[in-house]
């Protein structure tokens, strides 16, 4: 079992290191000048509505595409790494016994307001309901099932902060000042770094 949890979590950080590559080569294309022809089929999909926006918010949107993918696959890799090792530590019944009451009722707060809503849920985890400070609270309340993976949890808890306030405007559809384009880039280093 824990042969194909090492080996589903190399899947996930070389899918996770693809998205940074993506990331590097779109700023490859803008810094030189060059289209390597990598959108081609997503302009194809693209509805005519989307022309009818100005220009300067489709190419804002386009720059912060790339930060919305990085992140995407960043958290999306976090809240799978927290249900694999809590289950794992804590076993099927991790959620009733290990989270914080006050973010389960938040949780289901947020699943109840979601099926009322008549849409279609987005998940069956309810990980997948929790803010990402939620998130971070659970590893660091629950901190001995992570300490194969993270060594210091002062570090985690910096870093998840950076992300957390990072990924407000990515979240909020605000454009990232250069300076944090920058920090976003480090912090993805950093996160990386510290399951090393």
């Amino acid at each position: 079992m824990n042969n194909i949890n090492s080996i589903e979590s190399k899947i996930k950080l070389f899918a996770l290191a693809n998205s940074l590559t993506e990331n590097n080569l779109d700023k490859v294309e803008k810094n030189l000048g060059i289209d390597l022809e990598r959108g081609a089929q997503i302009e194809a999909k693209r509805k005519d509505y989307y022309l009818q926006f100005e220009a300067k918010l489709r190419e804002e949107a386009k720059e912060m595409a790339e930060h919305y993918e990085v992140f995407y696959c960043l958290e999306r890799s976090i809240r799978s790494l927290v249900v694999q090792l809590m289950f794992e530590k804590n076993g099927e019944k991790w959620w009733e016994e290990k989270v914080n009451l006050e973010i389960r009722k938040n949780v289901d707060t947020n699943i109840k307001r979601e099926e009322e809503s008549g849409y279609t849920q987005r998940s069956e985890l309810k990980i997948d309901y929790t803010t990402f400070g939620e998130l971070s609270q659970i590893v660091t309340s629950n901190w001995e099932a992570f300490t194969d993976l993270f060594k210091n949890p002062r570090a985690f808890q910096k870093i998840m902060t950076s992300l957390n306030l990072l990924r407000g405007p990515i979240a909020h559809c605000c454009p990232l000042a250069a300076d944090e384009v920058v920090r976003l880039e480090i912090t993805v280093k950093d996160w990386f770094r510290l399951m090393e």
